[in-house]
């Protein structure tokens, strides 16, 4: 989950890598630290626990420059957040290496270099990587020879770039399962975790694969396989520009990409939305054969896919199962006649994920779809179709503008599949109204955000809550709760509201906020009884109810009137009142919304 950024170039880079990490923080901010060769052919070092911002500071004070380094923003895996453990790790005052992954075998290997005389300075698993990278130079071998021959001893994943004092005119970088993008310049090559930390100066970009070294120089770049054979790997130029990660007026990205949802909505839903065609060339003929559907996601992404599976089944009539891609991949799973694998990524470079559907066996599916907001990312890559949202980037660690988007994206993928079912009982039109009235119904949710604001402060003093919702609004409760938990740090868990009884009920007292989303459905008769056996225990209920169904506050409850919208519309509009709710809980608190604790927007390591 951490970020690196690597550069070669004829200007000085310092400032350079400074803003990739700067870029790349909401991977990880634990510590960070960065690297140089200066002009005397020397190994300049900073290195600082905590933010990106510390690094900045003593880099102010303490200016390091030179034209080659690489960079670092660590999300702690073995080891603590202190100086000592950060990123780049040095050995023999020549190499300096900065890492993304984990190295599994890394015990045996720290014990092997112990026996040598190696002396550790870290508890990281990445330190003997620079250890062995070392020692390989110190038998002669060149730069690009002792990465290769240490990577062969590595098990785990890994993203790394190299500089050697020595190799002054050169950075060597390496991957394993953890993403690596190449960018490159007039003059001048990079190397970042993804394409975000290097759009400040380059639009063209090199996706490297499972496998791939690169050399990377200030005149180019050479890409090799695992073997050390020269490869040629596409070059890649992005579209847009450079001001989309601007905050603005807003006080933190969150609440920027909250209020962007009306318009990335009408991005993603084009005038076009049900052609099967924005899935891919083959769409067409795959979906004509789906006759099951598995979803394999983690996170919030797992939430969208709990969504699809109530439409899927109840509108399209075909089968659907939801599987944590953690647990997925290690489970002996049998697929229905006809399936067809989704995966859903806001980076697409979801670890977990990614290790699912490369472990598939190949007779297991009709093919894969990726529904992800990252264009050549390695899911994408890895997949048959692909459903591009239009998202942009998003900064703030916990997601909202991908979540809604992505459910956007699936009502799409209902729609297409729906068509091509007998027993589907769908309206077509029921979907273009759905993508007609969605973003000024999401506007008009936002217009609720003072009352929102008011009624979060009564969080404040709160350790524990319940979110409650029915059918298909259970796992849009569930993704108020994540939001609640993510950036607030209050313990939050979502229930059927029929469940109660079953349990949870236990918990309710004077002190425990219950949290629900009443849409005007089928179910809202017996949802009002589940909360007035909240109400008579004395549990403080905060009710986000459809406007219609006039729901009134009164003693132990309190309405916030969400717009009424129709049933394709609604999970995703009520999904927009439980993330401002979040937010403002988490402001009232005091905490970093953008950069909650121990927690990194892209989870690339198992």
């Amino acid at each position: 989950m951490c970020g690196i950024v690597a550069a070669a170039a004829q200007r000085e880079v310092s400032e350079i890598l400074l803003e990739g990490l700067r870029r790349l923080e909401y991977r990880g901010y634990d510590s960070a630290g960065m690297a140089l060769i200066d002009n005397d052919h020397a190994l300049q070092l900073h290195k600082h626990s905590g933010k990106v911002k510390a690094l900045e500071d003593a880099n102010a004070l303490n200016p390091i420059v030179g034209c080659r380094g690489v960079a670092h923003t660590r999300w702690a895996t073995h080891g603590e957040p202190t100086s000592a453990n950060a990123h780049p790790h040095i050995s023999g005052d020549r190499v300096a290496l900065v890492h993304n992954g984990i190295i599994e075998n890394h015990a045996s290997l720290r014990d092997s270099l112990r026996a040598k005389g190696v002396e550790f300075r870290s508890e990281t698993d990445t330190e003997v990587i620079v250890h062995l990278i070392n020692a390989s130079l110190e038998q002669g071998a060149s730069l690009f020879d002792a990465v290769r021959e240490t990577v062969a001893q590595l098990e785990g994943a890994y993203a790394i770039a190299v500089v050697d004092t020595e190799h002054e005119n050169e950075v060597v970088v390496a991957r394993e399962g953890s993403p690596l993008v190449l960018g490159v310049g007039i003059g001048e090559t990079f190397a970042g975790s993804d394409t975000l930390a290097l759009r400040q100066v380059t639009d063209t970009f090199v996706y490297l694969e499972d496998g791939d070294f690169a050399v990377l120089k200030p005149s180019g770049f050479q890409i090799f396989d695992e073997s050390g054979a020269p490869i040629t790997r596409e070059k890649t130029r992005l579209k847009g520009g450079d001001n989309q990660t601007d905050r603005g007026e807003f006080e933190h990205y969150m609440l920027k990409e909250i209020y962007e949802q009306p318009d990335r909505l009408r991005d993603t839903l084009t005038f076009d939305a049900l052609d099967d065609s924005l899935f891919g060339d083959r769409a067409a003929a795959i979906f004509d054969q789906v006759q099951a559907v598995q979803i394999i996601a983690c996170g919030t992404s797992y939430h969208a896919g709990l969504v699809a599976r109530h439409w899927l089944e109840a509108i399209a009539g075909v089968p659907c199962q939801v599987e944590v891609a953690s647990e997925f991949r290690y489970r002996r799973s049998v697929a229905l006649p006809g399936t067809l694998v989704v995966t859903i990524s806001q980076s697409g470079e979801t670890a977990d994920t990614l290790a699912a559907i490369k472990h598939l066996p190949d007779d297991y599916a009709l093919a894969k779809l990726a529904i992800c907001n990252v264009d050549h990312s390695a899911i994408v890559r890895a997949s048959d179709l692909v459903f591009l949202t239009k998202a942009g980037p998003e900064i703030g660690v916990a997601s909202t503008k991908a979540f809604t988007t992505q459910l956007a994206a699936l009502m799409v993928f209902m729609a297409c599949i729906a068509r091509r079912q007998a027993k589907s009982a769908l309206d077509e039109s029921l979907v273009k109204q759905a993508i007609a009235e969605l973003p000024a119904a999401v506007e008009a949710t936002i217009a609720q955000d003072a009352k929102i604001k008011a009624l979060a402060r009564q969080f404040i003093q709160r350790n524990h809550a319940l979110f409650l919702g029915r059918g298909v609004y259970h796992p849009i409760a569930m993704e108020g709760a994540l939001k609640l938990k993510e950036i607030s740090y209050i313990h939050a868990e979502a229930y059927p509201a029929g469940e109660l009884k079953h349990g949870p009920l236990a918990l309710v007292d004077d002190k425990m906020p219950i949290v629900a989303v009443a849409p005007r459905d089928d179910l809202l008769d017996k949802l009002k009884s589940n909360l007035e056996e909240v109400r008579a225990r004395g549990g403080q209920l905060f009710v986000f109810a459809d406007q219609a169904v006039n729901y009134e506050s009164g003693p132990g409850v309190t309405v916030i009137d969400v717009p009424s919208v129709s049933e394709l519309a609604g999970p995703i509009v009520y999904t927009v009142v439980l993330q401002l709710l979040s937010y403002h809980v988490a402001v009232a608190k005091g905490t970093d919304v953008d950069k909650p604790r121990n927690l990194a927007k892209s989870v690339t390591v198992e």
